[in-house]
């Protein structure tokens, strides 16, 4: 069995690491760690993909990845998934389909591991609040991401 890889990249909301498992991406997070380069083309193309999508040139990801977390967060991330590109939903909405509370959402986006193609940052409050994002890296890379999406809250 293959052992993780990895890369760490420069991007405008910080250094991005991008953790493959086997042939798929399993992690994309920020990181205060220093860059690192990968031969892995998996990672090179998610590099690729991560840097078109930070500045305005992909909307949509074509990497694969795979989901690792409860049965629960797999449903919350992939109600999140159907949300385009240059949309928001709410912690309530996505509660209300799943008969779960706002507050289990919240939870189970704070445990995304795939930032970026989960869009988590297209989840706000029923008051257009920007709440959450704290496990992945605060509110300033939430509005940046949606600022990127054209978003306006």
């Amino acid at each position: 069995m293959k052992k993780e890889q990895i890369i760490i990249f420069k991007s405008i909301i910080g250094n991005i690491l991008v953790t493959s498992d086997k042939n798929k991406i399993s992690k994309i997070n920020t990181t205060r760690k220093k860059t690192q380069n990968s031969k892995n083309n998996l990672l090179i193309n998610a590099k690729k993909e991560i840097l078109e999508y930070l500045l305005n040139e992909r909307k949509l990801f074509s990497i694969p990845f795979s989901l690792k977390g409860t049965d629960f967060q797999k449903r919350v991330w992939n109600e999140i998934l159907k949300i385009p590109y240059g949309e928001t939903t709410t912690y309530l909405k996505i509660s209300n389909i799943l008969n779960s509370s706002p507050r289990a959402i919240g939870q189970a986006c704070g445990k995304n591991p795939i930032l970026l193609i989960i869009p988590c940052h297209r989840v706000i409050s029923k008051t257009s609040a920007l709440t959450g994002f704290s496990a992945l890296g605060g509110i300033n890379i939430k509005k940046k991401l949606l600022s990127i999406e054209n978003i306006k809250v």
